[in-house]
């Protein structure tokens, strides 16, 4: 049975079994709300997602897909959970808009097209930090974890300098979490260049093309990238960093971003 949502979550009522008895216990679970998002009143996309932060993970996939280039082109947005729906006017009057799609919160929930990433750059950056600062931001990270710590279920990234989380976002897709990142500094002003994008979630191709739209020159997550976005980064130049957890971490490309000292 479920109950009152809050703070994107929503308590159930179960029955559990354990140590032959039955009990009924009642536990928080991780909330999904299919939000449809309207463009210039005519349907963009449905995007499976976490209700926290949607303002921020609106303006996020807008940029990543192409269809603003910043946020003062939106004229006006408003977010309605109650109906799970956004509607979103933009400057633009005349503009071609994607086939509707639905992205879920597993694999096809990333950007549509690798044949879309042929104008990205590579990713040129001076930044390098230690091991042991990389191990820290993301036991960091999963501290200001709070959805994961009171319901499970959710991914968590946070955008960080070489000491701090600047920006934290969680979802139980893993790819919203970097669109409500992105949307987040775009609309407080907050650079993602010469910054590292830490992960709960997989790396997968999607997310290394999210990571290089936002010219992010590390990416870091407690989990393993797929050989695509291993392949990606390596053409974009972007580090990536895996199974970042306890006291290890392997590198995958773009290893001399990461210093050697053993801190």
């Amino acid at each position: 049975m479920l109950t009152k949502d809050e703070d994107g979550v929503q308590s159930v009522t179960y029955s559990r079994y354990k140590d032959g008895e039955w009990s009924s216990i009642s536990t928080p679970v991780p909330r999904e709300l299919p939000l449809a998002v309207y463009v210039n009143e005519r349907e963009l996309v449905t995007i499976l997602c976490t209700p926290v932060k949607l303002n921020f993970l609106i303006v996020g996939y807008l940029y990543v897909e192409g269809i603003i280039s910043h946020p003062g082109e939106i004229t006006s947005m408003r977010v309605c959970i109650e109906d799970s729906l956004a509607d979103v006017r933009l400057s633009k009057s005349h503009l071609a808009l994607p086939e509707r799609r639905v992205l879920t919160t597993g694999c096809g929930g990333g950007v549509a097209s690798l044949a879309d990433t042929k104008e990205i750059a590579p990713v040129e950056s001076r930044l390098t930090v230690a091991p042991g600062q990389i191990l820290s931001l993301m036991k960091r990270m999963q501290e200001q974890a709070t959805l994961f710590e009171l319901s499970g279920g959710m991914h968590t990234s946070a955008l960080a300098d070489e000491g701090n989380v600047l920006v934290i976002a969680e979802d139980v897709g893993r790819h919203n979490t970097l669109d409500k990142i992105l949307g987040e500094c775009l609309l407080r002003n907050i650079p993602t260049e010469e910054h590292l994008l830490v992960t709960t979630g997989r790396l997968s191709s999607e997310m290394v093309i999210k990571a290089a739209r936002m010219r992010v020159p590390i990416v870091v997550s407690r989990s393993s990238p797929t050989s695509s976005a291993i392949a990606l980064a390596q053409r974009f130049g972007i580090t990536v960093v895996g199974y970042a957890r306890g006291s290890r971490l392997s590198v995958y490309t773009v290893e001399d971003r990461i210093g050697r000292d053993g801190s």
